[in-house]
């Protein structure tokens, strides 16, 4: 490709209000331009090296015994309305009618679809296990986009889906596919932490993500120093000390607490430690049902394990007016002891009590009264939560089992991979395949993503520098960038000479053919685009008999002859 015919040439400037890198870099040297918020157009730059990442993924998939096939963008309705999931996909579906009136989803993701044409055929236990992948366009209504390619509106996903007799032949595939991912973004110049995550609005009963640590990523994870934990935040655990359990317990007080209604004041006006105290947070989910979450002071409730644990599909905190109205209580002072013989008659009102709870005797707090707290609050006695579960935020500092110290990490998620289990098999009619007794059984299902945006602009967050991107060779836009500089004839026939002979070697080149511009600029261009390796012709190095390289990882320039030039990249 000559420069002066590319569309879509390299700019000095960037946005104003951008502070993403990657998206910085790929606007500036001309891969990306936004169409409208979270939509891109990938230039001709972009989208070369977009497909090669896709042919990376497609090669390992493929080497892993995945097929590739592709479904409708558009996903009939009725699909995702026999899952629930046009209600509870933790992401806003777009939707359109046709002419018919007949109503479509814009794929989120494909569960259903992927579904779908498999029961078109008569499965038998046979035929199982198998993996099929497609790369197709994406559509979530997200709320905010923001942070570039990291989170949009629109994008190129590469799912597959594994379908299989038992949950034992399952693991089998789940692990080929984590091996193959870690494959993928080595390949792709990238280190993954895997890293145990919630699995959200898919389903199934746990998941792993592959996580590039980045400081502007979303995922917040934990790991030991040692490498041999890592958790998203969501799902993270740690080790809860006991606390006074050696202290025998004491009698129930009521007393007058005229204190602010927060944590702090709590600890201030009973000269009491925060651990000793108990938090009470209100929710309300979806369904209208009131949720009292109660936990150790010194801790805070992770909304998305408390989800899991009460099937719940959203979650909000209780409004004051609420607490008031409803429950009959007061916020700042909320108690679980005796707390559901005050409430209303028509209210639902479930006690869902961490398991640190039971690691501390003689609890203070709220007394459901304005300025009156209970003092020596203990479970079981004074109280009798619903569920007792591990519904705790695990933080910096933390311990996991043999005392090993967490520490937190920030990261740009780049793949998936979820078991999914009987959950759509079951919702979905005649999901299923003939086992070898004759009898219809529901498949078990796995689920594997790689969104290829994301997976760009993660290269492009670590691979740069104060100039511009650093390219890995593996998906580069060209090999080489060739640059002719001065505006002696005979130096531009001899470049051009050198640019279609690398061609006719099929060697990727983009040649900065451009008679009237600077040396300066074009070297600041090259720096800014990445590519592996520059090749100038000047009449300097023609004298010399050559041409110079340098790799653009590298500050090294060495002279060297066409022939050798060939044969470097041959």
């Amino acid at each position: 490709m000559k420069y002066s015919k590319l569309f879509g040439k390299t700019n000095k400037t960037a946005p104003e209000d951008e502070k993403i890198i990657s998206n910085k870099l790929l606007y500036q040297a001309g891969f990306i331009r936004e169409s409208t918020a979270g939509r891109y157009f990938f230039l001709p730059l972009g989208q070369i090296v977009q497909r090669k990442i896709m042919q990376v993924i497609k090669e390992e998939m493929d080497r892993a015994g995945s097929q590739e096939m592709v479904s409708p963008i558009f996903h009939p309705l009725t699909l995702w309305q026999e899952t629930n999931r046009d209600k509870s996909a933790g992401f806003e579906l777009m939707k359109i009618k046709d002419r018919r009136g007949m109503e479509f989803a814009l794929g989120g993701t494909a569960e259903e679809m992927f579904i779908d044409v498999v029961r078109k055929f008569q499965i038998s236990y046979r035929d199982l296990p198998f993996n099929i992948y497609q790369f197709s366009t994406k559509f979530r209504d997200e709320l905010r986009a923001r942070g570039g390619l990291l989170r949009v509106r629109e994008f190129i996903m590469k799912d597959s889906y594994s379908f299989h007799v038992d949950e034992e032949d399952f693991k089998k595939e789940y692990q080929v596919m984590s091996d193959t991912y870690t494959k993928i973004f080595k390949r792709l110049g990238l280190k993954t932490y895997i890293v145990e995550s919630d699995n959200g609005y898919i389903g199934g009963d746990y998941c792993h993500e592959f996580v590039v640590e980045s400081s502007v990523g979303e995922s917040r994870f934990l790991m030991t120093e040692d490498g041999s934990y890592f958790a998203h935040e969501d799902v993270a655990i740690f080790t809860k000390e006991e606390m006074n359990l050696d202290e025998s317990l004491q009698s129930l007080k009521k007393v007058e607490a005229k204190r602010n209604n927060n944590m702090e004041a709590g600890v201030n006006f009973h000269k009491k430690p925060l651990w000793q105290q108990i938090k009470d947070v209100m929710f309300v989910d979806e369904k209208n049902r009131f949720i009292l979450a109660i936990i150790r002071g010194d801790y805070d409730v992770n909304e998305m394990k408390l989800k899991h644990i009460i099937k719940a599909e959203e979650l909000r905190h209780a409004s004051d007016e609420e607490i008031r109205e409803i429950i009959h209580s007061e916020p700042g002072f909320i108690s679980p002891v005796g707390i559901k013989q005050i409430i209303s008659k028509d209210c639902e009102l479930i006690i869902v009590a961490d398991d640190s709870i039971r690691k501390i005797h003689n609890a203070y707090g709220g007394a459901n009264e304005k300025y009156f707290d209970y003092l020596n609050i203990n479970i079981d006695r004074d109280y009798q939560p619903d569920i007792e579960s591990d519904i705790a935020m695990t933080q910096s500092g933390y311990s996991v089992e043999n005392n090993k110290k967490l520490v937190e990490k920030r990261g740009i998620e780049v793949g998936n991979i979820f078991q999914l289990g009987y959950y759509y098999s079951n919702k979905i009619k005649d999901a299923t395949f003939v086992d070898k007794n004759g009898k219809s059984q529901p498949y078990y299902m796995g689920c594997y993503g790689i969104g290829i945006g994301r997976t760009m602009a993660a290269v492009v967050e670590i691979h740069h520098d104060d100039k511009g991107i650093i390219w890995p060779e593996e998906i580069a836009p060209y090999k080489i960038h060739l640059l002719v500089l001065g505006k002696d004839l005979e130096v531009f026939k001899q470049a051009e000479m050198m640019y279609n002979k690398l061609c006719k070697e099929n060697i990727e080149v983009l040649f900065d053919d451009r008679q009237d511009i600077m040396a300066g600029e074009k070297f600041a261009d090259a720096d800014l685009l990445g590519i592996p390796y520059r090749i100038v012709v000047s009449t300097k190095t023609l004298k010399l008999g050559g041409v110079e390289i340098k790799q653009r990882n590298s500050q090294e320039q060495k002279i060297i002859k066409m022939d050798q030039l060939i044969k470097l990249f041959n």
